[in-house]
């Protein structure tokens, strides 16, 4: 693993790392796992009440709390990863990237005005026959302990001997309605709303023109708020999440204005749950929910 950048009290401003990400037309090509390089990065002294905080809240529809949200680590870590993806030595196009999976394993529940130190780095890249996966991973610590910890999964699509096209051509199962709902709203704006707060402005989310330029009928809503507003709303109805793993697989894209289905599975221990379209018939993403 190496070193990339150190930083303290707040990661490096988005926007020039945005800007050299428009401006590298050297990045991409055919590339192999080999060829990703185990960055890293870190902030010491973060503190978890930012101005923020109650935005997002709002944004994802977290309730007010003096505990944060099990996802508010991955936005104060965000410029981490981004700094990580826009490094002269990383090879590939952070606009060519999709985010695939998201595990986030958290030890205790993180105080409001707690203060940690964030660690970023890449690993595990592989080759699949979609094209390069490799993980972006995030850890928090406080007093010298990890409490929170994250795997994000990313694909660079590119083509394979079989032309990138996966070896299974099994029709998927229709997913099953299961014993907790909730509807999910996503109004035409969440984009660029999740993006203001979050820091991620990928234009596929922010409006339907941009989304068109690269090749979407229609923008989409960021995985991550997806995933948040989800949480949030079990959490309303199941209770406080503090020792927990939520781990998802993000599948069809959420395409905004939209409507979809939150369905999960009541348990003590592993909750499984999924976010389906409006008419339930293909899951947005699918995910457990772990205690303790």
């Amino acid at each position: 693993m190496n070193q990339t950048a150190h930083y303290r009290f707040s990661g490096p401003a988005l926007l020039p790392m945005y800007g050299r990400a428009l401006l590298a037309s050297s990045k991409g090509g055919r590339q192999s796992a080999a060829d990703i390089p185990g960055l890293s990065a870190d902030i010491e002294g973060v503190r978890t009440n930012t101005t923020e905080l109650r935005r997002y809240r709002d944004v994802c529809g977290f309730m007010t709390s003096s505990r944060c949200p099990i996802t508010w680590p991955h936005i104060l870590a965000f410029p981490l990863h981004i700094r990580l993806m826009t490094d002269p030595a990383f090879p590939l196009p952070l606009m060519g990237l999709v985010h695939v999976r998201n595990r986030i394993e958290q030890q205790r529940a993180i105080r409001q005005g707690e203060t940690m130190e964030l660690q970023a780095w890449i690993a595990n890249a592989a080759d699949t026959e979609r094209g390069i996966e490799f993980d972006i991973l995030t850890q928090a610590s406080a007093a010298g302990h990890v409490i929170w910890r994250e795997y994000s999964t990313l694909l660079y699509r590119q083509a394979t001997d079989n032309g990138g096209q996966s070896s299974r051509k099994d029709q998927p199962e229709a997913p099953q309605m299961l014993s907790g709902q909730a509807a999910v709203q996503a109004p035409g704006n969440i984009g660029y709303r999740y993006g203001r707060v979050s820091g991620d402005m990928n234009p596929i989310h922010l409006h339907p023109l941009s989304a068109k330029a690269f090749g979407f009928p229609a923008n989409i809503a960021h995985g991550m708020w997806s995933k948040a507003h989800c949480l949030a709303l079990m959490e309303k109805a199941e209770g406080q999440l503090e020792a927990v793993t939520a781990d998802a697989q993000f599948k069809k894209p959420f395409f905004i204005p939209g409507s979809g289905i939150l369905t999960w599975k009541r348990s003590q221990s592993e909750t499984p749950f999924r976010l389906l379209n409006r008419d339930a018939s293909a899951p947005h993403f699918e995910g457990v929910l772990s205690r303790g």
